[in-house]
Order: C-alpha cells, then structure tokens, then sequence
C-alpha cells in the first residue's frame, strides 16, 4: 500500500456527504411542518478566564457523558430528531433508490501469499464484509471468516491485519461498532479455524507476522504511551498454529520507552522478514518523524536512520534497502534509497527527485518503486527501478484516483484501485517486469456514468491565494443559480481530496445538482507549504478558501444560498462547523458529521493530544488567541438566522469525542432566530472508524438526505 507521511489512525479522518436528488415542482415548504420544538436544555452560567479572556461555557455540563442528566437530554434529542427526520416526505423512495446504489458487490485489494489471494469483500446481500481466500488468481473461492454471526444487530466486524508468507496464518482484527479500538485474533488458514491466541481489545496500529509464525510483533498504544511489543506463541513449535497460548501478558517490549502519550510508533516487516521498521511521528501529520530499524537476523541493536530532522519520513524495506519518501529540504517530496548495511547520512542517495508535482506516496513491488504524484490534485503513477530509472507511467481510463498498490518486493504482480467521481472503484492487475495491465475487478453500480460532467475550476481566497475545486454536475447544466449544490472540502492534516467514486455524488449530478469538492489550504495537494498555510495560526485560511467556493459558485450562478447545503466530517466537521459560525447567511443546510467544535477544549478528550501540533492548545497563550477566535462553539450569537443544521455522532467515536456535537447542538438550538431545525443524530453502536452493517448505512444515509431535500426544496426522484 502507499507509504504516506501521518497516520490516519490519529488524523480525523474524512468526512462528507453525497446526496442523491431531483427536481420537482411539487416540492415542501421549508420551515412549518415540524412536529414541535427541539428540548430544553438547562444553561449554566460557567465562566472562566484564560491568558485575560473571560470564556462563556454555558453547556459545560453535557461533556459529562456518564451523568443521567445528560442521557436524559441524549434521549430527548433522539427523539426529537426522529420525528423531525420521519415527518419529512418521500423517504421510502429515497431509501429504495439508495438500496440500489449501495447493495452491490465490494472487494479490497487483494494480499497474495504462496499462490493464494486473501480478499475482504462484501457481496450484495451481506450486511459486513467477510475475509475470505482465492486459490489461484482464478481458482475458487471460500469463506474464511464472517462477521455476521459475531452479534444479532451486526455491528461487530472483521478486518486484516496480516497474512503468513506460506499463507497459512492469518492475523485479522475484531471490532465493536465504530470504536477505534479492536481484539487482534489469529486464524489457521488450512485447519479453517480461529486459534484461541488473542491479543485484548486496545488501540493497535499494527500486527506483523513473524516469518516463522512463532510470534507476532504489533504497536499499542495506551496511557502511557505507544509501545512496540513481540508476543511470542505459546509452545510454538513445528505446529505453531495448534498450541498457540493466550492473553499479552508477558510480552516483551522492543521500542518506545520514554515516548509519550502524544507520540504515535509504527512498527512494519520487510517482506522477508529479517528487518523490523520502527517510525515515530511527533503527532498526527506532524512536522518531524523518526525512522530506526533492528535487523532481526543477526540479532542486531535498533539503529537510528533518522532521529535529528526536523522532516517528515514514510519508509518501505525492499531486500537490503530502506527507501524513504520525506520532504526534507523538498517541500513536495523526494525519495531516499538507504542500504540498511551502511545506514548512515553520507551514504544515503536520492533516487526520486523533488519536481513540480507532490509526491502523494509510493509502494514498493517487484523490485520497483510505484510513485503516486499529484498534478494539480489529480493522480499519475510513475514507475521507477530501484536506483532510479524511470521505467514507465501506467496509463488511466480518466482523471480520478489511485487509492493504493498491493504488491511484495519479490512478486511478479502488483494490483492497483482506480477511480473517479463518475467511474467506479476498479482494480487493475500488473504484471511485472512486462507492465501488461489488465481489470481484475470492477464495481458495478446502477449509473449512466457518459451524462456526467468533471470540471476542475479556480477561484481566489480572500488572500488571493488561487484555489483550485472539482464541479461534478450534468452535462449541459444551466447555470441560472437554481441548482442545487452539495460542497465539501477537509482542509487539514495533510491529507488529499483527488477525485473518488461515489455512487451517491454522481447521482446528486446526474438528477441535475452540482456537487463540489474544494481543495483547501491545510491539505496535501500543493505540497507541505499548502499544508502549513492552513495548520495552526493558519487555519482561518481554510475557513477563508471555503467560504470564497461558495462565494464563486453563487457568483458563477452554480447555485444561490437558499440551494447550497455544506457537509463535513471530523476535521471536515470543524470545517463546517466554522463556516456556519462565520457566515450563516451563506447556507440553507449543514450535515456535520463527528465534529471539533470546542477548540479551547479540544485537546483535553481522547487522543486530540495528537492534534496539537496541527492546531495547537489554548494551554499556550498565543495559539489560544486565534482558537478562541474561530472555535464554532464560541462563535455562536444568540438572535443569528442559522442554517437547518444536522449533527451525526456516537458513543463509539473513540477518536473525536462526541461532546462537541452535544455542546453545538445545545448552544445552537438556544440561539438560533430562524425558524430551521438544529438536530442531533446520536448513535450508540456508531463511530469513527466505520464497522457499521449495510442496511444502517442506508438508514442513516436517507436520515442525511431527506433531510437536504426538504431544506433545499427537492423533490427526490427514483429511477
């Protein structure tokens, strides 16, 4: 897979929403069929001075998830929104056009091992995706593992970890609704059983299979901080699989002594087995990492790489090298090519260099480098030899994405997923060394893919800075300001927003909508300068870039304010959050799903210690200056006109907590002057890292868009 700078683990991970519409003349009134008011919610009066500023936090109290009082007002609030959300029209239609959209077969890139291809995959009528093996690239395939039996509501899921060399072993995680947390379990791929070897339910990052599957070594992190551990099995000897033993205790520490609760360690395997990786990140898309290696073989010390530079690193063994993306001194990244015999800063070379496109991450397979660059946010792959040669660039049906390369350092094959906002996710299969590409899957999905229009437009922040945003819409579309338009953006922690497949954005556009993605200052798509521009006392620029889109698309006469609707997740919560705060009269609707919205408190919750270095603490005074002054939560003024607004989280978020949704939603409802709905969807088996079941998907999703359609006027067809 890409090797990319940051973990996903400790970023807030993407969000957004793709609405499925149409138009009709017989479309609701907005604003006077709700059946009530929303609940009243007790205020305090909590004051507190920080650095000379008196901070007002009226709805202190609801942080307190285990008091009755706020599972009193939790409830009240899921009430409320149900029969809001349930009196609105059309909503078995909108769900049946949705089921047809979303019901159909899924797959992953699939992990090769001695002949046998191991995929996660989700067939039309299955509710979770189950780990099953392929016996040959065409030979039959079978069941190796399903979730479904694991709870009645199918809100227990499963996913790989990692598979044995001789593709025996397997190493798969077990996880509870949307918690980050997950049980590590093992699992005999020739006896088909699950072995009684476990390790406990926690925050892992990684579980690698030792070559002799004696063991595995895996990161964990706790309370005191990220660890690297090797867990030997019990008894294992010749017959490892059968006389595994139990439990983590015991377990020997390799790395992480004296790293702190906001540092985050990786741990990884060369392919052969003989080198153990070890990377350190000073919080999530952090400005510095660290790289050490141990060579297992010899029974060798951890060797530092890189430990003293304040850069980023994202490193893959290849036989006896160590390749390195970073963008020390090459703000759009380079790659290093480091022989693991002689590691030392004068014998490094640079075998990718620095060029005008972003290096977005590489994959290592064959004895070649896959390198993913971005070209004003749009993906190519260019293939290098090892030390370098520039080989060839594999060709793609459009513009979209590649969202990663599954390959080993000595296979004779890699695979590759495309796809875009009108072409469905395919994986392509590629044949090394001769670079013969050929479609091994394709997503197939109920769409007319040749209506679709993609535009790639620029427009000015308030800075001047250009901007740049995909439009996705029908072709021929009027631009007469009555559309209907859906943005999105993220705009932070690095991370890229290149154009992906959606069934549910392609068919906004095809009924005639515009759907927008803005390509933010805070992001990766420019390069480390387009992140910092956004990060820290930079923010407000991503507020600014996001507010000059819909500024440009009611210009351009794409659509108007009371046809705009904005939607964001995590870090895209806050995103939205902001933007409602700033500029209420932009937006008839929001959908703001697992939000950051009390940024004076933010870092005090869950893992958001490891969002410090991209958004700093009010702990410091200076950073505190410009937190207090964008923090949606903050912002809020009784009497404001506020959009329709609908907030989604859960008590599994583990990563984001779901306090902030409840404070907002407290603090909006009580100051809000029009006659728009401020909501709260709360879910109790619903969190950040997915592992919901299909069918709640759907449900959930037609909460979202029925929603939109009542607030943007639309009537909802079904094909």
């Amino acid at each position: 897979m890409w090797k990319r700078f940051g973990r996903s683990l400790f970023g807030c991970a993407c969000g957004g929403l793709f609405v499925n519409m149409a138009f009709g003349a017989d479309v609701a009134r907005t604003g006077d069929m709700f059946p009530e008011k929303p609940p009243e919610t007790r205020r305090d009066d909590v004051r507190e001075v920080m650095h000379g500023v008196e901070v007002s936090d009226p709805y202190r109290w609801l942080e307190d998830r285990t008091s009755p009082e706020t599972e009193a007002w939790i409830k009240a609030q899921n009430e409320y929104t149900e029969a809001v959300l349930h009196s609105l029209p059309r909503r078995e239609e909108v769900k049946q056009r949705l089921t047809e959209l979303m019901k159909v077969d899924s797959v992953g890139l699939p992990w090769v091992r001695n002949g046998r291809y191991f995929l996660v995959k989700r067939d039309r009528e299955q509710e979770l995706s189950v780990i099953s093996v392929r016996n040959g690239l065409r030979g039959k395939e079978e069941v190796l593992l399903d979730p479904h039996p694991l709870s009645p509501d199918h809100t227990t899921s499963v996913g790989l970890l990692d598979v044995s060399d001789d593709g025996t072993l397997m190493a798969y995680s077990v996880r509870e609704g949307g918690q980050d947390e997950v049980t590590v379990k093992f699992f005999d791929a020739e006896r088909k059983e699950i072995l009684p070897e476990s390790l406990p339910k926690a925050r892992y990052f990684d579980c690698c299979l030792a070559p002799d599957k004696r063991g595995a070594y895996y990161s964990r992190h706790g309370e005191e901080g990220t660890r690297i551990y090797y867990h030997a099995f019990t008894n294992a000897g010749g017959d490892a699989c059968a006389t595994m033993g139990k439990g983590r205790e015991g377990d020997r520490q390799i790395f992480g002594e004296g790293y702190g609760p906001d540092k985050g360690i990786s741990v990884d395997l060369s392919d052969d087995g003989r080198y153990l990786l070890m990377t350190v990140w000073h919080g999530s898309a952090a400005e510095k990492t660290e790289v050490y290696f141990q060579d297992l073989a010899e029974g060798g010390p951890i060797v530092p790489v890189a430990n003293d530079i304040d850069a980023r690193f994202a490193g893959e063994i290849g036989g006896e090298s160590l390749f390195l993306h970073t963008n020390w001194k090459a703000p759009k990244g380079r790659i290093l090519r480091i022989d693991l015999r002689k590691p030392a800063r004068e014998n490094w070379r640079e075998i990718v260099p620095e060029t005008d496109a972003v290096i977005d991450g590489f994959s290592l397979g064959g004895g070649r480098l896959f390198v993913n660059y971005l070209e004003n946010v749009k993906s190519r792959v260019r293939v290098f030899e090892a030390d370098g040669r520039r080989v060839e660039d594999i060709a793609f049906p459009a513009m979209g994405s590649i969202s990663g390369i599954g390959g080993r350092w000595a296979s004779d094959e890699a695979f590759f997923m495309f796809s875009s906002f009108h072409i469905p996710s395919t994986i392509y299969r590629y044949e090394l060394p001769s670079g013969r590409q050929e479609v091994w899957w394709r997503l197939q999905v109920p769409m007319d893919s040749d209506s679709l229009e993609i535009e790639q437009v620029w427009y000015k922040s308030k800075d001047g800075t250009r901007v740049p945003m995909f439009l996705v819409h029908g072709k021929g579309l009027h631009r007469n300001g009555s559309n209907p338009a859906l943005l999105t953006g993220y705009g932070g922690f690095n991370a890229t927003l290149t154009p992906w497949f959606s069934p549910i954005a392609a068919i906004w556009a095809e009924s005639g909508g515009v759907f927008a993605v803005a390509n933010l200052r805070g992001g990766g798509e420019f390069g480390e300068e387009w992140h910092r521009a956004g990060m820290r006392e930079n923010k407000q620029n991503v507020f600014d870039d996001f507010l000059a889109a819909a500024e440009w698309l009611i210009a351009n006469g794409y659509t108007r304010p009371e046809k705009l609707a904005i939607s964001g997740g995590s870090n895209g919560g806050l995103l939205v959050g902001a933007a409602l705060a700033q500029r209420p009269e932009f937006f008839r609707a929001v959908v703001c799903t697992y939000p950051l919205l009390d940024m004076v408190r933010y870092h005090k919750f869950l893992l958001a210690r490891f969002w410090v270095p991209e958004y700093g603490s009010s702990e410091d005074s200076e950073q505190f200056k410009y937190l207090h002054a964008y923090s949606p939560y903050h912002r809020v003024q009784k009497g404001t006109k506020y959009p329709a607004v609908l907030f989604i989280t859960g008590d599994e978020d583990t990563r984001v907590d779901p306090l902030h949704a409840r404070k907002m939603t407290a603090r909006l409802q009580a100051s809000t002057a029009s006659n728009r709905p401020i909501l709260l969807q709360y879910e109790t088996k619903a969190g950040h890292s997915g592992g919901r079941p299909l069918s709640k998907q759907i449900e959930d999703l037609t909460d979202e868009l029925v929603f939109l359609f009542y607030q943007l006027g639309v009537n909802p067809a079904v094909r």
